[in-house]
Parts: C-alpha cells; structure tokens; sequence
C-alpha cells in the first residue's frame, strides 16, 4: 500500500484539534465538563459549535479511509486481531490507568471523592459503582471518558470484518463504485441525506452518550462515515472529482457555518419545520465540511513531510494523555486564580509539554509501554500504522 500522507497528516491535525478543544471546554460557559475554571467565555460557544459538528466524524471518515487502503478483505481474521491488539489493549489500560486521574480531580471537587489518590485508585480498581454525581461514569465503577472513541472504533472495525463478504461481493462492490461515481453536487447532496436522517429521527430520542450501549444517534452518523470512508478510499475518480470541487467544498462549508451558528446561538424558538430545517443545514454542513478537509487535504498534504513521520507516531499517545493531563492541570491551577490569560496558557502549554515529555522520553523509549499507547511493540522509523 502506498502511504497516503494527506490521510496520516488530517489525523494528527484533527486529533490536535481535538486536544485544542477539550482545553477550551474548561473555558466555554453554560457546557458541562469534568472540571470548569471559573473564567468562563459565552463567545466559545461559537467556535466549539462550529467544530463540534464534524470534528469526531472526520477522526471516523479517516479510519474507514485507512482501513479501505489497507484491504482488509485479504485477511480478514489477521485484520480484526491486530486492531484489537491496537485499539482494546490502549483502552483497557487507559481505563485502568491514564483515565483515573481525571475521576479523581473531578470527585474531589465535587466533594464526592476525600483526598488522597492512592486510597481513591484501590478502590477504584474495584470496579464497583461510586455515589451518583461523583465523576462521569460513578454509576459503573469505572470510567473511559474521552477513550470512547477507542471502544467505538474497536466495535466498528469488527462490524466492518464482519461485513466484508457483503462489501466485497458483487453487489457490495456496484454499491460501493456508486457512491465513489457521484460527482458534482450529487456527491454533496446523496451522501448527506442519511445524516439529515439520522438528524431528524434518531437524535431527538437518543441524546449523545458516548456509553455505547445507547447511542444510537452517534452510532448512526459515526458508522456511516466509517463506512464511507471504507468504500471511498481506493476510488481515483473520488478523490479527482473532491480536489476539483475544493473551493465550492470550502466556500460552500463556509456559507453555511455563517449561517447554522449564529441560527443555533440565537434565542430564536424554532418550530417543527423550521427545527427540521436546520438539522438538515446541520447535516449538510457536516458532509460539505468533511469533504471540503479530505480535498484540501488531498491537494495540499499529499507529500512527505519532514515532520510528519514522528507526528504519526506521536499522535496516539498524545491522544490518550491529553485530556487526564489537562483535567491534571487544571484541578491544580483553578484554585489559584492566575487571571484567564496566565491559566489557559498554563493550561495549554502544560497539557503539550506533559504528553510530548512522556511520549519522547518514557513511552517510545520503554517496549512494554508502546503496545499500551497504541505503538508497535519495537518502533520502526516511519511511525506506528494509523487507525
């Protein structure tokens, strides 16, 4: 398989992103989190809208990419064990390990946990249910928080397996070239529908959860991606047709995030139509935006740069540091009222240095680590293979 450098270089750039915004949701008012600084900002809101709409989709429509490129139809069995091997092990351990932290800080400042991290660990390995309210997950006894996405991920890729006799037979394939043959605005349009679908229908019963078991909603818009993903990845034609259309992609994205937010951030009372409406603005937008990253990606990304080798490398273990540094962090420095200004920048610049400190001289350097964080158990020079 020939490395596709744009793909490798959207991953760590939306897992950045990702890192970016889970250090703004301490800051953003009036949205719960782990933890809250008490220097909150309204005009967040608009910016983190704006990127939550696509921003877990895109990290799903690039691993259904990867996989596609990978072909795992020539070993199916082989496939599914390695992507256990890559995605279970990192969320056990993370589980277990890396994640505690911020159940922690979280219960202590909800004064449901007493001080004290080594008692709190002990019995959190337990695994026995915690006092409602005391961090997210207490009613299980223990928590995976921002590793969703691993557990997600992990069920997608076996479904996938599971599926591909269906993907790879005849009609399976026709299906496939069909939606990898929409040109024009039909590629804009088709592939969204089921999104505004899933809008309309499933989101109003079944709030996001990340708990897996009763998510429909995100499981809908998040497996359909994966699957496009999985279908588009080989397709020349696709990935001509996306760079030809990149400026309307981009200007038409744009148009319609002028739109969608300020109408989402207003105290207008939708009705059913007008509610129906913007879902469907919701929908598109999304599609558009996903589309408009892969063709500017494609068109400016494609190469070998020098950085990006070590980026592909780092970006799972950053991923599944960052958030229980940044809940770390903040749990120390919030007390301390630094002003805004001195606590975000103490807050980013921390979250950074501790994943890239840990990553450089503890994780890559430590074999029995690396399977732990999602690298291969001796490294390689190019990176670890992306997911």
């Amino acid at each position: 398989m020939n490395r596709r450098h744009d793909l490798d270089a959207l991953r760590v750039i939306a897992f950045g992103l990702l890192i970016a915004y889970h250090c703004a949701m301490l800051y953003v008012a009036e949205w719960e989190w782990h933890l809250k600084s008490t220097y909150l900002a309204e005009w967040l809101q608009w910016p983190m809208t704006a990127m939550n709409r696509w921003r877990m989709a895109l990290l799903f429509l690039v691993s259904g990419l990867a996989i596609g490129l990978y072909q795992p139809s020539r070993k199916p069995g082989t496939f599914a064990l390695e992507r256990t091997w890559r995605l279970f092990l990192p969320l056990v351990f993370g589980m277990l390990v890396i994640v505690p932290v911020q159940a922690y800080c979280q219960g202590v400042v909800n004064g449901a946990v007493e001080p004290g991290y080594v008692r709190f660990m002990l019995r959190y390995w337990e695994i026995k249910p915690w006092p409602a309210g005391g961090f997210d997950g207490a009613e299980y006894g223990i928590t995976w928080n921002h590793l969703w996405y691993l557990a997600y991920l992990w069920v997608y890729t076996l479904v996938l397996t599971a599926l591909l006799p269906v993907l790879e037979s005849g009609p399976g394939r026709r299906a496939q070239a069909a939606l990898a043959g929409l040109r024009g605005w039909k590629l804009v349009l088709l592939p969204a529908l089921p999104l505004v679908a899933y809008l309309t229908i499933l989101m109003p019963r079944f709030e996001p959860t990340n708990d897996l078991m009763h998510d429909w909603f995100q499981h809908a818009q998040y497996f359909t991606v994966f699957v496009y993903g999985y279908a588009l990845s080989r397709s020349a034609g696709f990935w001509v047709e996306v760079v030809r259309l990149r400026r309307p992609l981009l200007w038409g994205a744009l148009a319609m995030l002028a739109i969608y937010v300020p109408l989402l951030q207003s105290d207008i009372e939708f009705g059913e139509p007008a509610l129906a409406a913007v879902r469907a603005l919701r929908g598109l937008f999304a599609w558009t935006t996903l589309l408009a990253i892969l063709a500017w990606g494609k068109h400016a990304l494609d190469r070998p740069f020098r950085w990006l080798p070590y980026a592909t490398e780092a970006v799972f273990p950053w991923y599944v540091l960052h958030q229980s540094a940044t809940v770390l962090l903040a749990y120390w420095l919030v007390p301390l009222k630094l002003g805004a200004p001195l606590e975000a920048t103490a807050v980013v610049l921390g979250t950074v240095a501790t994943c890239a400190v840990l990553h450089e001289f503890v994780i890559r350097r430590v074999g029995f680590l690396r399977p732990l964080f999602g690298l291969n158990a001796a490294g390689s020079g190019r990176g670890s293979r992306r997911a």
